[in-house]
């Protein structure tokens, strides 16, 4: 059975936009779009090098229970523009219902506008398993051992 994440508008947002949508049959996120609040949807957002902020996408949302919603960047805004995600990807737990929005930030040499409607994000539901923790007297070896970043090859 496909899970179903409700949405509901925040009560300001342009309620003509397209929900979360996915671009492609293949696709593994859905798209997210920009959602201004009526005084800032002419002109948008301009988003300075370096500088961060969060966009609102107009909507909350109830993800079921044993699921998560994982916000990443658009790779073609990050590769042409340094448009990123700081917290890349987001988590949003499913008790949560506030607002929904997208922490961007430029990284890119110029100031990049943000429109009303672009597309600014993907959104990927996935399971989720919590588990639990306890202190123990030791832990498995592996080959690898305690190497860590950058320990398992080039790069």
């Amino acid at each position: 059975m496909t899970p179903t994440v409700r949405l509901i508008w925040d009560h300001w947002a342009d309620e003509t936009l397209p929900l979360p949508a996915y671009e492609s049959a293949g696709a593994a996120g859905a798209d997210l779009r920009v959602n201004f609040p009526p005084e800032v949807r002419e002109d948008g957002y301009a988003l300075q090098p370096m500088d961060r902020c969060i966009f609102p996408t107009g909507f909350r949302m109830e993800i079921p229970p044993g699921y998560e919603a994982q916000i990443r960047p658009r790779s073609g805004l990050a590769f042409r523009h340094g448009i990123t995600m700081v917290n890349a990807p987001g988590t949003i737990d499913s008790d949560y219902r506030g607002p929904v929005g997208v922490l961007l930030v430029n990284l890119g040499a110029e100031p990049y506008r943000i429109r009303h409607a672009d597309r600014i994000a993907q959104m990927v539901v996935a399971p989720v398993v919590q588990t639990a923790f306890r202190i123990v007297g030791s832990i498995s070896d592996t080959d690898r051992g305690e190497g860590g970043f950058g320990s398992t090859g080039r790069g």
